[in-house]
């Protein structure tokens, strides 16, 4: 591994080569900060998917295109006259330091849950921080993700279940609610705006059902977001195995019938 020195040269390279094509090339000249967002997005759930695969190879690479998003960003910035890459590393220093009393200060805390418990307090004392426990969730995090946080957020001051098997109760009470209303959607809703008003419900429910699973994976210390990744690519591989079986033997999958599809289906979980 490298030393602190060599990391320093590193970084400062990179903001070097920053310079260098902000002023030299034309698609980096033109870039701003709300041309650069959607890449941002995609690199970053590049990386995310290196991260579940746990490709080093590939968390190396997709880190650094993160990084440079980081570096432009701050480049930007510098032109504008707003903040530069030393500005962004000071206030995150900042801050980290005074969120970890237990580290810099004389605050004591044996354990990750105690640091947990006096997180948000410390975030509401900090100059432009959160004004209340949950605005510090951004609006455009994907849903279940902003669930869990919302969740997370509100167990640190203490909105919890006392114990947690009691969530399956609730989760039940949902599922039960949600049945209803599909029921009434699909058997007893005549009128279209009977329908409307009973699918919104059904909406509404299913939402609530998702939002009682997701507290339940929570307080079981399971992450919904890479638990259903992981449903989504044993899902993908099953699939893929029953088309590339199916090609192999001639046929087309909206020819087959559900039971053959099934057949190739438990054969790719046997594999």
């Amino acid at each position: 591994m490298h030393t602190k020195e060599e990391k320093m040269m590193a970084f400062g390279r990179l903001l070097d080569v920053m310079d260098d094509l902000r002023e030299k090339c034309p698609w980096d000249r033109k870039q701003t900060n709300e041309s650069l967002r959607p890449n941002t997005i995609e690199e970053t759930y590049e990386l995310c998917d290196a991260l579940m695969k746990d490709d080093n190879l590939n968390i190396c690479k997709e880190l650094g295109d993160v990084l440079l998003h980081i570096v432009f960003y701050s480049k930007i910035g510098e032109e504008k006259g707003a903040f530069d890459a030393a500005d962004v590393c000071n206030q995150l220093c900042d801050k980290l330091i005074f969120r970890h009393p237990h580290v810099y200060g004389d605050t004591v805390a044996k354990t990750a849950n105690d640091v947990a418990q006096t997180w948000e307090q410390i975030k509401t004392k900090e100059k432009d921080g959160n004004k209340t426990v949950l605005s510090g969730v951004p609006d455009a995090l994907p849903s279940l993700i902003k669930a869990y946080r919302i969740q997370d957020k509100a167990r640190n001051v203490g909105f919890d279940w006392e114990e947690r098997r009691d969530v399956w109760k609730k989760v039940k009470e949902e599922i039960g609610e949600f049945e209803e209303e599909v029921d009434t959607l699909y058997n007893n809703a005549n009128t279209e705006e009977e329908k409307a008003a009973a699918k919104d419900r059904a909406t509404r429910e299913f939402g609530d059902v998702m939002f009682s699973l997701i507290n339940a994976a929570r307080l079981y210390k399971i992450n919904p977001d890479n638990a259903l990744e992981i449903t989504n690519q044993k899902f993908i591989y099953r699939f893929n195995y029953v088309e590339s079986k199916a090609k192999e033997a001639g046929k087309e999958l909206k020819d087959m019938t559900l039971e053959e599809m099934d057949k190739l289906w438990e054969e790719a979980k046997r594999n």
